[in-house]
């Protein structure tokens, strides 16, 4: 047992790390095949965002981040900029506590519509995150991964939606967000992952909790 931000927690060795780890193989296969339809037929989408964010905002067009991936190995994320260029890398937590808005005129509506997450999929399909898991924290964010971490939630691939995303976004704490990590890891399989793309698409539509 190990004390995380205050609260006791146990680490996960046994059935569930088990069932996360025999369900990987097939999570990364339909991963892959998933990211390749999306690309495939989503690139008219990926054109059209990306010209806008350049005639809104001269510069480059993707924002990459170096993230924590599984086992907190460090990877870089892919997404569509939202931010203006020097905004220091801090999470939106952060950045709210601070009184920052650095966002583009076309930003917020990427955020809320989730569109500025597209270029995941090249992640996904490189292998480093998945559909579904804990959203990838900054190297930066040591409560988050120390939580992550003792409870066993850092085996998984971060995703690019997870069940703290649809049950919160950016509504919730990091304390909780990794509770609700917690919980998916204890529930993992092909039926969760349904659901919670199921409820991403209902959250995307009605933009909560996205700042």
């Amino acid at each position: 047992m190990r004390a995380v931000t205050g609260t006791p927690v146990i680490r996960e060795t046994g059935n569930v790390s088990r069932r996360a780890a025999a369900y990987e193989p097939l999570k990364l296969a339909l991963d892959r095949l998933l990211a390749v339809l999306g690309l495939v037929v989503l690139w008219p989408v990926f054109a059209l965002v990306a010209l806008a964010i350049f005639v809104d905002d001269p510069g480059p067009v993707l924002f990459q981040q170096r993230r924590a991936g599984r086992w907190h190995r460090p990877f870089t994320i892919l997404k569509f900029r939202t931010m203006r260029r020097g905004t220091p890398h801090l999470s939106t937590e952060d950045l709210r506590c601070l009184g920052l808005s650095p966002y583009t005129r076309l930003g917020p509506w990427l955020r809320r519509t989730s569109l500025d997450e597209l270029p995941q999929l090249l992640n996904v399909l490189r292998g480093e995150m998945s559909l579904v898991g804990p959203r990838p924290a900054l190297l930066t964010q040591e409560l988050v991964l120390l939580g992550r971490e003792a409870l066993g939630v850092s085996q998984l691939r971060p995703g690019i939606t997870g069940l703290a995303q649809v049950t919160g976004r950016d509504d919730l704490t990091d304390e909780e967000k990794v509770r609700r990590d917690h919980t998916y890891l204890r529930n993992i399989g092909p039926l969760t992952d349904v659901l919670v793309l199921a409820y991403t698409v209902r959250g995307v539509l009605r933009g909560r909790g996205v700042y």
